[in-house]
Protein backbone atom coordinates (compact mmCIF):
# COMPACT_ATOMS: atom_id res chain seq x y z
CA UNK A 1 0.00 0.00 0.00
CA UNK A 2 2.79 2.43 0.73
CA UNK A 3 3.39 2.76 -2.94
CA UNK A 4 -0.25 3.15 -3.74
CA UNK A 5 0.34 6.52 -1.65
CA UNK A 6 3.19 7.36 -3.15
CA UNK A 7 1.83 6.74 -6.61
CA UNK A 8 -1.16 8.46 -5.66
CA UNK A 9 0.52 11.84 -4.01
CA UNK A 10 2.89 11.98 -7.36
CA UNK A 11 -0.06 12.30 -9.70
CA UNK A 12 -1.30 14.71 -7.39
CA UNK A 13 1.65 16.98 -7.66
CA UNK A 14 2.47 16.26 -10.80
CA UNK A 15 -1.50 18.16 -11.87
CA UNK A 16 -0.39 20.69 -9.07
CA UNK A 17 3.13 21.23 -8.66
CA UNK A 18 2.54 24.11 -5.54
CA UNK A 19 1.83 21.40 -3.64
CA UNK A 20 5.13 19.50 -3.76
CA UNK A 21 6.23 20.07 -0.15
CA UNK A 22 2.82 19.33 1.41
CA UNK A 23 3.49 15.76 0.22
CA UNK A 24 4.89 14.40 3.68
CA UNK A 25 2.23 16.08 5.35
CA UNK A 26 -0.50 14.47 2.92
CA UNK A 27 0.82 11.15 3.55
CA UNK A 28 0.86 11.92 7.34
CA UNK A 29 -2.67 12.35 7.39
CA UNK A 30 -3.21 9.87 5.46
CA UNK A 31 -2.02 7.63 7.70
CA UNK A 32 -4.12 9.40 10.61
CA UNK A 33 -6.92 8.30 8.40
CA UNK A 34 -6.34 5.09 7.99
CA UNK A 35 -5.45 4.28 11.46
CA UNK A 36 -9.09 5.77 12.49
CA UNK A 37 -11.37 3.44 9.95
CA UNK A 38 -9.50 0.59 10.62
CA UNK A 39 -10.05 0.82 14.44
CA UNK A 40 -13.86 1.73 13.56
CA UNK A 41 -13.42 4.96 14.21
CA UNK A 42 -15.41 8.06 12.61
CA UNK A 43 -14.21 11.30 11.30
CA UNK A 44 -15.63 14.59 12.08
CA UNK A 45 -15.28 17.85 10.00
CA UNK A 46 -15.89 21.56 10.39
CA UNK A 47 -14.70 24.29 8.63
CA UNK A 48 -16.98 28.05 8.02
CA UNK A 49 -17.98 29.48 4.47
CA UNK A 50 -16.54 27.94 1.72
CA UNK A 51 -14.53 25.17 4.11
CA UNK A 52 -17.95 24.17 5.39
CA UNK A 53 -18.70 23.09 2.25
CA UNK A 54 -15.60 21.30 1.89
CA UNK A 55 -16.75 19.29 5.12
CA UNK A 56 -20.31 18.09 3.37
CA UNK A 57 -17.82 17.47 -0.22
CA UNK A 58 -15.71 15.38 1.49
CA UNK A 59 -18.12 13.69 3.19
CA UNK A 60 -20.43 12.72 0.08
CA UNK A 61 -16.73 11.18 -0.91
CA UNK A 62 -16.86 8.87 2.06
CA UNK A 63 -20.24 7.55 3.18
CA UNK A 64 -20.61 6.32 -0.45
CA UNK A 65 -18.67 4.97 -3.80
CA UNK A 66 -15.94 7.84 -5.09
CA UNK A 67 -14.12 5.57 -7.93
CA UNK A 68 -15.21 2.54 -7.23
CA UNK A 69 -18.69 0.68 -6.73
CA UNK A 70 -17.84 -0.95 -3.08
CA UNK A 71 -20.72 -3.43 -3.34
CA UNK A 72 -21.89 -5.18 0.20
CA UNK A 73 -19.96 -8.20 0.78
CA UNK A 74 -21.86 -11.47 0.62
CA UNK A 75 -21.98 -12.38 4.37
CA UNK A 76 -23.77 -8.73 4.68
CA UNK A 77 -25.94 -9.51 1.35
CA UNK A 78 -27.26 -12.15 3.04
CA UNK A 79 -28.25 -10.29 6.19
CA UNK A 80 -30.04 -8.27 4.75
CA UNK A 81 -32.05 -10.57 2.30
CA UNK A 82 -32.62 -12.69 5.39
CA UNK A 83 -34.08 -9.82 7.49
CA UNK A 84 -36.61 -8.87 4.79
CA UNK A 85 -36.74 -11.05 1.24
CA UNK A 86 -37.77 -8.54 -1.05
CA UNK A 87 -36.35 -5.21 0.57
CA UNK A 88 -33.28 -6.98 1.62
CA UNK A 89 -32.41 -8.18 -1.70
CA UNK A 90 -32.77 -4.35 -3.34
CA UNK A 91 -30.44 -3.18 -0.56
CA UNK A 92 -28.15 -5.91 -0.94
CA UNK A 93 -27.49 -4.82 -5.02
CA UNK A 94 -27.89 -1.34 -4.27
CA UNK A 95 -26.12 0.24 -0.77
CA UNK A 96 -22.78 1.18 -1.05
CA UNK A 97 -19.90 0.67 1.34
CA UNK A 98 -18.84 3.90 3.22
CA UNK A 99 -16.29 5.18 5.86
CA UNK A 100 -18.45 7.11 9.10
CA UNK A 101 -17.56 10.63 8.10
CA UNK A 102 -19.85 13.20 9.90
CA UNK A 103 -19.88 17.24 8.76
CA UNK A 104 -20.40 18.89 11.95
CA UNK A 105 -22.40 21.82 10.05
CA UNK A 106 -25.40 19.91 9.14
CA UNK A 107 -27.59 19.52 12.39
CA UNK A 108 -29.81 22.62 11.88
CA UNK A 109 -31.69 22.24 14.87
CA UNK A 110 -29.24 21.61 17.34
CA UNK A 111 -26.74 24.11 16.12
CA UNK A 112 -29.15 26.98 16.60
CA UNK A 113 -30.65 25.42 19.73
CA UNK A 114 -27.38 25.43 20.73
CA UNK A 115 -26.46 28.98 19.64
CA UNK A 116 -29.67 29.92 21.36
CA UNK A 117 -29.66 28.54 24.80
CA UNK A 118 -25.91 29.01 25.22
CA UNK A 119 -23.88 32.26 25.71
CA UNK A 120 -21.27 32.62 22.49
CA UNK A 121 -23.10 29.45 21.32
CA UNK A 122 -22.59 29.93 17.62
CA UNK A 123 -18.35 29.72 18.75
CA UNK A 124 -18.96 26.73 20.35
CA UNK A 125 -21.47 25.09 18.75
CA UNK A 126 -18.76 22.86 16.63
CA UNK A 127 -16.93 22.41 20.03
CA UNK A 128 -20.62 21.07 21.57
CA UNK A 129 -20.74 18.21 18.82
CA UNK A 130 -16.97 16.63 19.05
CA UNK A 131 -18.17 16.94 22.91
CA UNK A 132 -21.26 14.36 22.52
CA UNK A 133 -19.83 12.53 19.30
CA UNK A 134 -15.96 12.27 19.77
CA UNK A 135 -14.63 9.47 21.32
CA UNK A 136 -10.93 7.92 21.50
CA UNK A 137 -9.38 7.08 18.42
CA UNK A 138 -12.00 9.22 16.22
CA UNK A 139 -10.31 12.26 14.07
CA UNK A 140 -11.18 15.81 13.93
CA UNK A 141 -10.25 17.79 10.71
CA UNK A 142 -10.72 21.31 10.71
CA UNK A 143 -10.35 23.12 7.96
CA UNK A 144 -9.21 26.95 7.94
CA UNK A 145 -7.48 28.85 5.59
CA UNK A 146 -6.42 31.16 8.11
CA UNK A 147 -5.44 28.43 10.63
CA UNK A 148 -7.42 30.55 13.14
CA UNK A 149 -11.34 30.34 13.56
CA UNK A 150 -12.40 30.66 16.48
CA UNK A 151 -15.01 28.47 16.30
CA UNK A 152 -12.53 25.78 14.68
CA UNK A 153 -10.13 26.32 17.49
CA UNK A 154 -12.83 25.70 20.18
CA UNK A 155 -13.44 22.13 18.67
CA UNK A 156 -10.13 21.42 18.55
CA UNK A 157 -9.82 22.10 22.13
CA UNK A 158 -12.46 19.24 22.59
CA UNK A 159 -11.07 17.09 20.48
CA UNK A 160 -7.25 16.76 22.20
CA UNK A 161 -9.14 16.48 25.45
CA UNK A 162 -11.21 13.59 24.65
CA UNK A 163 -7.98 11.86 23.11
CA UNK A 164 -9.05 12.40 19.56
CA UNK A 165 -6.18 12.94 17.01
CA UNK A 166 -6.83 16.87 15.12
CA UNK A 167 -5.97 17.09 11.35
CA UNK A 168 -5.57 20.71 10.21
CA UNK A 169 -5.94 21.88 6.53
CA UNK A 170 -5.24 25.23 6.15
CA UNK A 171 -3.41 27.96 4.04
CA UNK A 172 0.28 29.15 3.82
CA UNK A 173 0.48 30.50 7.51
CA UNK A 174 -0.93 27.39 9.34
CA UNK A 175 -2.16 29.80 11.70
CA UNK A 176 -3.31 28.42 15.30
CA UNK A 177 -4.57 25.05 14.10
CA UNK A 178 -1.21 24.05 12.38
CA UNK A 179 0.55 24.23 16.14
CA UNK A 180 -1.94 22.22 17.72
CA UNK A 181 -2.69 19.63 14.52
CA UNK A 182 -0.75 15.96 15.01
CA UNK A 183 -1.06 17.46 11.01
CA UNK A 184 -1.65 20.15 9.44
CA UNK A 185 -1.35 20.54 5.71
CA UNK A 186 -0.45 23.82 4.86
CA UNK A 187 -0.97 24.64 1.07
CA UNK A 188 1.14 27.21 0.02
CA UNK A 189 -1.42 30.73 -0.99
CA UNK A 190 -2.18 33.27 1.42
CA UNK A 191 -5.52 34.18 -0.67
CA UNK A 192 -8.74 32.54 1.07
CA UNK A 193 -10.12 31.49 -2.54
CA UNK A 194 -6.32 30.01 -3.84
CA UNK A 195 -6.40 28.21 -0.43
CA UNK A 196 -9.92 26.42 -1.00
CA UNK A 197 -8.77 26.01 -4.61
CA UNK A 198 -6.16 23.73 -3.23
CA UNK A 199 -7.47 22.09 -0.54
CA UNK A 200 -9.93 20.04 -3.31
CA UNK A 201 -7.07 18.16 -4.45
CA UNK A 202 -5.62 17.33 -1.33
CA UNK A 203 -9.05 16.26 0.47
CA UNK A 204 -9.66 14.16 -3.26
CA UNK A 205 -6.41 12.31 -3.17
CA UNK A 206 -7.42 11.60 0.82
CA UNK A 207 -10.66 9.85 -0.69
CA UNK A 208 -8.86 8.39 -3.16
CA UNK A 209 -6.51 6.40 -1.23
CA UNK A 210 -8.57 5.46 1.45
CA UNK A 211 -11.30 4.46 -0.65
CA UNK A 212 -8.76 2.08 -2.58
CA UNK A 213 -7.31 0.59 1.01
CA UNK A 214 -11.03 -0.06 2.15
CA UNK A 215 -12.93 -1.17 -0.86
CA UNK A 216 -10.04 -1.63 -3.33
Amino acid sequence: MESKIEWHIDVLVHRYPALSGCAEDIAAAYGILEECFAGGNKLLIAGNGGSCADSEHIVGELMKGFKLPRRCGAEYAEKLVRTDAVRGALLAQRLQGGLPAIALDGHQGLNTAFINDVADGGLLMYAQQVNGYGREGDVFLGISTSGNSKNIMYATVVARAKGLKVIGLTGAGGGELAAVSDVAVRVPSTETYMIQELHLPVYHTLCLMLEEKFFG
